[in-house]
């Protein structure tokens, strides 16, 4: 049966299409002047393909329905494919300070500045373009791939624009010396941009709690219901494309069933609006009474901290 191309998915071919591009006229040229900042472009390029590649098949296994093996789904594989992402994204910076440094000490000289220029020239404004429309779909789907993809692209933008500074200023004044120093640079501003991306995807591998901001906001609308005399042990995390909460509240200890669950209906229509574009799983537990000291005793091996008098 066809099934319609999620945009994220269509976002990671276009931009694995566009880094396929970019990676043969850079390679060409850059082997052909001898520019490490052009050949270091090339090489990044090139890992930007097999990322976005790689990208595909993680939003793709990460759309998977939940099954009787993987009953949360498979959406943090968005989280370990941020950290590939990132760790890709690292070792190539390392690479490009390895390449910078051994031109330093060898002073080879670059050639084919015009065409490196042109190269360089075109590889800027393809790569400006596929980053408005990386933004556009990260904005759109909220989509942790979409945004570790747009960030890198993003550093991908002012790489090339001192890949294109660093060839021009070597055209103007003949120092090779620029081209090294100037990879050298994007090598460690490369390593840099990569921090985010990583921190972002072991956070949501160790299910860091959701933003400080949604947590609140969570709470109010417990708090704020006029048949909850209480609540605690509010838990969140997330996916990266689901947010997961789970709360225990206390109600009326007469209360109907029908009637909890009317409440928690109510709760998790208004949770579900903090953020829209994120799916939400939401577990409330009734209790009668306030139990969150027993929960810790049961769960933390903590004494019961008790008030009754001996008889």
């Amino acid at each position: 049966m066809y099934s319609k191309i999620s945009p994220q998915k269509k976002a990671t071919i276009v931009s694995s299409s566009v880094a396929t591009v970019l990676v043969i006229v850079k390679l060409v040229i850059g082997i052909a002047s001898g520019s490490v900042a052009l050949l270091a472009s090339a090489i990044d390029s090139l890992l930007d393909t097999l990322v976005s590649l790689f990208n595909f098949f993680a939003i793709k296994k990460a759309e998977e329905h939940p099954d009787e093996a993987y009953h949360y789904g498979k959406g943090k594989i968005q989280a370990i494919a941020a950290v590939i992402e990132g760790t890709v994204i690292t070792l190539s910076g390392v690479y490009i300070i390895y390449e910078a440094i051994k031109k330093l000490n060898s002073g080879s000289v670059t050639t084919l500045l015009t065409p490196a220029i042109v190269a360089m020239l075109f590889s800027l404004v393809v790569t400006y373009f596929l980053v408005q429309y990386l933004l556009k779909i990260a904005k759109q789907t909220d989509n942790l791939v979409i945004k570790s993809d747009a960030l890198h692209y993003q550093t991908d933008l002012w790489s090339n624009a001192a890949v294109l500074v660093a060839l021009g200023l070597v055209y103007l004044t003949g120092i090779d010396m620029i081209d090294a120093l100037f990879g050298l640079g994007i090598g460690l501003y490369i390593i840099y941009s990569a921090y985010e991306i990583i921190q972002e995807g072991v956070e949501i591998l160790l299910d860091k709690a959701l933003d400080g901001e949604v947590v609140a906001g969570i709470g109010e609308i417990i708090s704020s219901h006029a048949e909850v005399t209480s609540y605690h042990w509010l838990k969140t995390r997330t996916d990266g494309t689901t947010n997961f909460v789970e709360f225990h509240m206390v109600l009326r200890p007469n209360m109907l069933l029908l009637e909890a669950h009317r409440i928690a209906d109510e709760m998790e229509d208004k949770i579900m609006l903090l953020e829209q574009k994120k799916r939400w799983v939401i577990t409330p537990h009734f209790d009668p009474y306030d139990d969150e000291e027993m929960n810790e005793a049961m769960l933390y091996g903590r004494p019961l901290q008790t008030q009754e008098c001996e008889l």
